[in-house]
């Protein structure tokens, strides 16, 4: 088995999430600074055009929120609008197969769960690491049932 990461640990798309933000401050201060130089535009005009570049900013910057971060006692899993956490006993599996488009996870609830924080979009190897050591540490937290016969 692969060495597991020191925790606390972090994961997340991180090409991904600069070429977001680096998007959203762009068409913020291009849209904002067009607003600024067309003179034939009323304030409230140019508020508008201001207030259309922010919104657009904002939902590039909701984009690159996701992130998972496992501790010592569970997972968090931070998606685009929300937030759950998780103990270890309640993650069964964690799954990223060929072509889906972020980890699941397999949960005790009978449930399965996106996992945005770890995708394959623009650095595929990355999220295969990434997925593998969540993996790792998934199973290394594992509560076995003594009760339970292997094989």
């Amino acid at each position: 088995m692969a060495e597991l990461p020191v925790l606390p640990v972090t994961f997340r798309p991180s090409r991904t999430r600069a070429v977001l933000l680096t998007a959203g401050v762009a068409i913020f201060v291009v849209i904002t600074t067009v607003a600024m130089l067309l003179e034939q535009l009323s304030p409230g005009e140019r508020l508008s055009f201001v207030f259309t570049a922010a919104l657009l900013c904002a939902v590039l910057f909701l984009l690159a929120r996701p992130k998972v971060v496992a501790d010592d006692a569970g997972v968090t899993v931070v998606n685009i609008v929300g937030r759950r956490r998780l103990e270890w006993p309640e993650i069964l599996q964690v799954n990223l197969r060929p072509g889906d488009p972020w980890v699941f996870l397999d949960l005790s609830d009978g449930t399965s769960m996106p996992a945005l924080g770890i995708q394959p979009g623009i650095a595929k190897q990355r999220a295969i690491e990434d997925a593998r050591a969540l993996r790792a540490l998934a199973e290394a937290h594992a509560v076995h049932d003594p009760g339970q016969s292997e094989g």
